[in-house]
């Protein structure tokens, strides 16, 4: 049988690898790419795949489709899990399913398999996205179905002299260009934080810095004046923003089996981003605009949270964030220092706080009522008032 399978260089897929091929089956192991890989990561991907058995290990660069179909949705969507966690992970699974199956179906393979284990979400953001994407081809999870211990893969790959990945320590890790998640250790009660030497992106992270973003109709375009691809500036931002220690997080919140799970993050660009943008949006937006979006946002978060990429409201949301995106273009500064970040100010074409030549607490528009506030105000009473003149 020839055998796609969803590759990420760990145990268990270490461990599909080489048992599929002990098992005759022919192996094309397949990494997609959403960031977090450097040059020498995906050699020893490749590499370490073909020692275990595989006829061919790939590398499929994601990260700019990954971009354009999820990420510019969630800055315009303001979307944070939980007000807190902006989905590193969970971006990412719905798109790798997708660039799988469309690899699977073209090159008819007979199966498509994948190392989830039955604890987790990315079982389930897998297997919807693959039913609705490639429901004729037969998916394999092995890990989940007949689960094995790790010690016991480790053990049966020593037994036939095959690589191990590296061990690692307590903690799970996981890097894409949105972020960078850590589980694992203490983060598996509720009530301690990780050591400093766990951070990863953030550690030693005390520098200072000042930006200016730019955004063209809610995408970020350019850093302090230089035109930049969305992938090269979110990963430019990864970098100063970590070296100021500016996005980590913890997130404790309702994993999709019901159980809550508690993780560690760091998003130095997808905070600068969210804070950003959100930002420029009340300079340009109304108020109604912005409380309905961010409450539609927070719905196209829990869809892609839970694995429900591809259901079509989520096509209706994004037709909604694009049509509020016309007037998110400016530029935001911002300060950063010792893991903090502040907007200290915005400017824009659209301003609505430029569009009246009234100024707050100072004076009224030139051609305002001044009896007008107090009539309004008193209409805006009037329940209150008939509600306690009653007794």
């Amino acid at each position: 049988m020839r055998i796609l399978l969803a590759y990420s260089g760990g145990l268990d897929t270490s461990y599909l690898v080489a048992t599929f091929a002990e098992a005759g089956h022919e192996v094309i192991a397949c990494t997609v790419d959403c960031g977090g890989l450097d040059d020498p990561a995906r050699k020893h991907l490749r590499e370490h795949g073909l020692a275990l058995g595989a006829k061919e290990v790939r590398c499929i660069d994601a990260r700019e489709r990954l971009y354009q179909d999820v990420l510019r949705w969630l800055i315009a969507g303001n979307v944070r899990r939980g007000a807190v966690y902006p989905l590193c992970v969970g971006a990412e699974r719905g798109l790798q399913a997708a660039v799988l199956a469309e690899t699977a179906s073209a090159e008819n393979f007979d199966a498509l398999a994948h190392g989830c284990t039955s604890a987790g979400n990315d079982q389930i953001r897998f297997e919807a996205a693959l039913a609705v994407l490639a429901p004729g081809l037969k998916i394999m999870a092995p890990i989940r179905e007949h689960p094995v211990a790790r010690t016991d893969q480790v053990a049966w790959l020593q037994n036939r002299q095959l690589p191990v990945p590296g061990k690692g320590d307590l903690y799970s890790i996981n890097a894409g260009l949105w972020g960078l998640t850590i589980g694992g250790g203490p983060l598996l009660q509720s009530r301690e934080g990780l050591p400093e030497h766990a951070w990863q992106w953030t550690e030693h992270g005390h520098q200072s810095a000042e930006l200016c973003v730019e955004f063209e109709c809610g995408q970020p375009v350019a850093i302090n004046g230089a035109q930049l691809p969305a992938v090269d500036l979110i990963e430019q931002l990864n970098h100063l923003g970590g070296a100021c220690g500016v996005g980590r997080g913890y997130h404790l919140g309702d994993t999709i089996l019901g159980i809550k799970g508690r993780i560690a993050f760091e998003a130095p660009a997808a905070e600068i981003l969210l804070t950003a943008h959100a930002e420029l949006e009340k300079l340009v937006l109304t108020e109604d605009q912005r409380f309905w979006k961010d409450h539609l946002g927070d719905v196209y978060g829990k869809n892609i949270h839970q694995g429900l990429s591809m259901a079509p409201l989520q096509r209706d949301l994004e037709a909604l964030f694009q049509s509020s995106q016309q007037r998110v273009t400016g530029s935001v500064f911002l300060h950063l220092a010792d893991g903090k970040l502040q907007v200290t100010g915005m400017q824009s074409p659209h301003s609505l706080m430029q569009a009246s030549d009234a100024i707050y607490g100072e004076s009224p528009a030139s051609d305002a009522d001044p009896n007008a506030p107090l009539a309004y105000a008193r209409v805006l009473a009037e329940p209150a008032r008939l509600y306690s003149s009653v007794s």
